[in-house]
């Protein structure tokens, strides 16, 4: 099992930053990808950004050239810098990990941190 916290979530006024941060409890297995989720009100959870134990990174077309995605492997941490922020980011932002192992892939999911930008 992998418990992942995160950590960083908070209100902002639109235009503002923020950086979100989710720690991993144990090392995680060698072949991986560490990504954010986000679900606003009423919407379905979906894609913020990926990256894997690569450093291979995929975003959303909502999101490109305002989010960064970056990790650190020693740390088991993931990071998620959001600049230029907007009202329809608000949301629920969840880390996620995926194990992809020979015999199939295992998927952990944090508890969410709540983003809120006003307007």
């Amino acid at each position: 099992q992998v418990q992942l916290v995160e950590s960083g979530g908070g209100l902002v006024q639109a235009g503002g930053s923020l950086r979100l941060s989710c720690a991993a409890s144990r090392n995680i297995f060698s072949i991986n990808i560490m990504g954010w989720y986000r679900q606003a009100p009423g919407k379905q959870r979906e894609l913020v950004a990926t990256i894997t134990n690569g450093g291979s990174t995929n975003y959303a077309d909502s999101v490109k050239g305002r989010f960064t995605i970056s990790r650190d492997n020693a740390k088991n941490t993931a990071y998620l810098q959001m600049n230029s922020l907007k009202p329809e980011d608000t949301g629920v932002y969840y880390c996620n990990v995926k194990e992809i192992r020979a015999f199939g892939n295992t998927a952990y999911w944090g508890q969410g941190t709540q983003v809120t930008v006003s307007s």
